[in-house]
Order: C-alpha cells, then structure tokens, then sequence
C-alpha cells in the first residue's frame, strides 16, 4: 500500500473536528524529573486521563462514528490487550451501537472490569488466546460469520487518523513546534499519525518512537521494507506487544523514517516505578515506554530543546507491582539467583550467611529440598544488594566457600521461571 503524508493529515483534521466534545484535551505538563535527568524542556502529555486512561478511545470513537446506519444495526467486532477495547467500549456506549471485544486471556481482571463499566450493557467480552494476534484472528472469524464490522486496534486510516489527534493538540497547547516528541510504539497507529502531522506541518521536528525491545515489529518492518511477523515476542509490555505491525501504518511510517529505538522491559519497570513513587503517576508498561528510553538516555536530546514525550496509558493492575519491581530490579543488577548445594548438616546456612553474605545483601528468595539420601541438599536462593557494583565482592566469596554455587543466567530457560 502507498501513503500520502498529507492526505493522513487532512484526515487527522477532520478526525479532530469528530472527537471535540468528546475526548478529554489531556494536560501537557512540564516535567521536573525528566527535564533535570535530560537538561532538556521536557513535557508530558497525560493521555493516561483520558476518560478510559488512554488515547486508545481517540481511534476508535473516530473509526466507529464514521459507519452507516447499516453498519451500526449491524454492530462492531474488535481485539485488543485491553486498551482499544475501552476505547471500542466508550465508543458504543456513547453511539449506542453493540459490540464484541476479543481479549487475550491473559488480559489483566483491572483491564477486564473497566471494559465491562464502560461499556455496560452495549459489550460483550469474549476471553481466548494467548496474544492479541491470537485474538485477532478470532475477531476477524466473528466479524466474517455474523456481518459486524472488524474494528482493528491500529491498522485502518481511520484509526491512524484519529491517534494522530494527540500530536495535532500538542501543537495547540505548547503554541510552537517541539524539538523531539518521543512516543510508545505497538502496531504503529499513534506512530503514524504523528509522523504524518508532522512531516506535513511541522517537518523539522525530530520523532523517536520507543518499542519494547521483545516486540520490536514496527523496527523490523522497516528493515525488511514491509511488515513482518516476529516468531516470538515478549508479552509483558502488554499495550505494545505486536508480532506484527499493520500494512496501513508501515506505509505511512516508511514515508516518514521516524527514528525507532527499543527499550529493554526492566528499563520500563524501573521507570513505572519512579513515576510512582516520585511523581505520583500511575502508568502502565506501555504508557511508561518513552519516559524510560529518555529517563536511561536511550534517546539522547540536546540541553534547552523542547522535548514532547506521550504517556500513553495507565492501565496498570496493582497486582503487577510486584513483578514489576522484581523485573526492575534484575535490570539494574540487584537481583541476582543462585542454585546452592548446601552440605546436609548442621550449621551449613548460618556458614552461608556469615562468610558469603555481604554486611548490605539480603536473602530475598530461599527455597530448599532436603534429601534424606543425599550429603547436599540443593536451595534456590534470591540475592537482593543494596548497590549493583557489589556483585563483584559477592562472586568473590562464593568461589571461596565450601558450597558448589552457580550463578543462573538472565538468558538460562530457567530464568523464566523466576520472572
């Protein structure tokens, strides 16, 4: 498929024009942290306060208002990690047009519970498949055998059109041209949009799209020169985790070469956490994806400009906290997994803990099988340090002590078991 940047924009307009009244006109805030991390003007723009904590509903309200009557008799059909499906949900409630929404069953109960109040009594949740292109593939069965319209979570113009809205009101609020907008990518949607508005009206203005780094597609569509699909991704990055990128919103990201970058999934906990706890932000992995490729200088801006970054989401279950911290924590190489084969004899731990522990360590993980049969027992053990530059001292010790130690590699399969 062919794009025109300009066409994209017009449509953009007119999408705004559509969702006035609406959509909330989020804050674009000034932000202390990343400006002094970064030297830099930089600003967030809050699409997590959105009515449904994103800018999902932008797309999807400017894709569903825009059917016939036929269509809306007929009702929608969508798939979505939970996002665009209540953006789809507050679309229908407020057109009063039906619909099915198709989520991986792995979709968060926090994510689960607000489709069903948005949406009321006008959706219907249907749970199935391990990844949004699993569910995908059912929606597009559904929409074949009972005539609703297939609502995509990115790949239509009309959705492009109207997640580039978000840019087109950046514009408005700060009154000139930012230096750089950094912004989350997943299937490319809001990528597209904001590549095609500011190609077209503001062309010198720097774009960084962020993608998880184990689900970069849109990256990979590039590369190739069309979209691909991954073999496996990382799935943890819900909001954004794509095997792969749409036709629709390649074209228009090939015209307009934004610069991509990928972000590790433990540099994204780390920066949930500090939007937590320093700036009393709640913010889900996808929504915190371009503060943390500013905030570990994986996208490098110049001191005084003017830098743009969307926050895009903040859906987040508070359930996830916890592995969001464990995930953190081994990306800044405080949290490390042992196996150790104690001696099966009095006195073996208090050993451990005396001549291998460092004075700041703590045991946070301890799991042991004891052997009636056996001189050693083997114990799972979680290390946690106060400072990431004492795992050195820490190794040092362990070659000293009596106990065969061995350390479990962040690549081992094993490690998956632990996060």
């Amino acid at each position: 498929m062919t794009s025109n940047l300009t066409d994209v924009a017009t449509a953009i307009e007119q999408a705004a024009e559509r969702l006035h009244g609406i959509v909330a006109s989020t804050p674009l805030e000034r932000h202390p942290r990343l400006s002094d991390l970064t030297g830099a003007q930089v600003w967030l723009k809050r699409e997590d306060l959105q009515p449904v904590r994103s800018y999902k509903m932008r797309g999807a309200y400017n894709f569903i208002s825009q059917l016939d009557d036929a269509q809306r008799a007929a009702g929608v059909v969508t798939a979505s990690a939970g996002n665009h499906a209540q953006g789809v949900a507050y679309a229908c409630a407020t057109l009063g047009i039906r619909g099915r929404i198709h989520l991986p069953s792995g979709t968060q109960r926090q994510k689960r519970e607000r489709i069903a109040a948005i949406g009321g009594e006008w959706v219907e949740a249907v749970l199935g498949g391990a990844t949004y292109d699993e569910v995908f593939g059912a929606a597009l069965d559904d929409a074949a055998s009972s005539g609703a319209t297939l609502v995509p979570a990115f790949d239509d113009p009309r959705i492009i059109a109207g997640q580039g809205t978000v840019v087109r009101e950046v514009m408005q609020q700060l009154g000139r041209a930012p230096d750089v907008v950094v912004l989350p990518v997943g299937g490319g949607g809001l990528l597209a949009g904001t590549v095609a508005w500011l190609r077209t009206h503001h062309p010198q203005t720097r774009i960084v799209g962020v993608e998880p780094a184990g689900s970069a597609n849109v990256a990979a569509a590039l590369a190739a020169g069309g979209p691909v699909t991954l073999e496996a991704i990382d799935t943890f990055v819900d909001g954004a985790s794509v095997r792969r990128a749409g036709d629709h919103t390649t074209a228009v990201v090939i015209e307009g070469r934004p610069e991509l970058v990928a972000e590790p999934e433990g540099s994204v906990c780390r920066e949930m956490l500090a939007l937590y706890q320093s700036d009393g932000i709640i913010a889900e992995p996808a929504g915190a994806l371009a503060a943390a490729a500013l905030a570990r200088g994986t996208v490098v801006v110049e001191p005084g400009q003017d830098v743009v970054c969307v926050l895009s989401g903040g859906n987040n279950d508070v359930s996830r906290y916890a592995e969001v911290v464990e995930r953190a924590l081994v990306h800044e190489g405080r949290k490390h997994y042992f196996l150790v084969d104690f001696p099966q004899e009095p006195g073996a731990l208090r050993q451990f803990l005396d001549e291998v522990l460092g004075p700041d360590d703590d045991i946070s993980l301890f799991e042991y099988v004891k052997r009636s049969n056996r001189e050693v027992g083997p114990a799972l053990v979680g290390i946690e340090l106060a400072r990431a530059d004492d795992l050195g001292g820490l190794l040092a010790r362990m070659e000293e002590a009596p106990p065969k130690i061995e350390k479990i590699d962040s690549e081992s399969p094993l490690f998956r078991f632990l996060l």
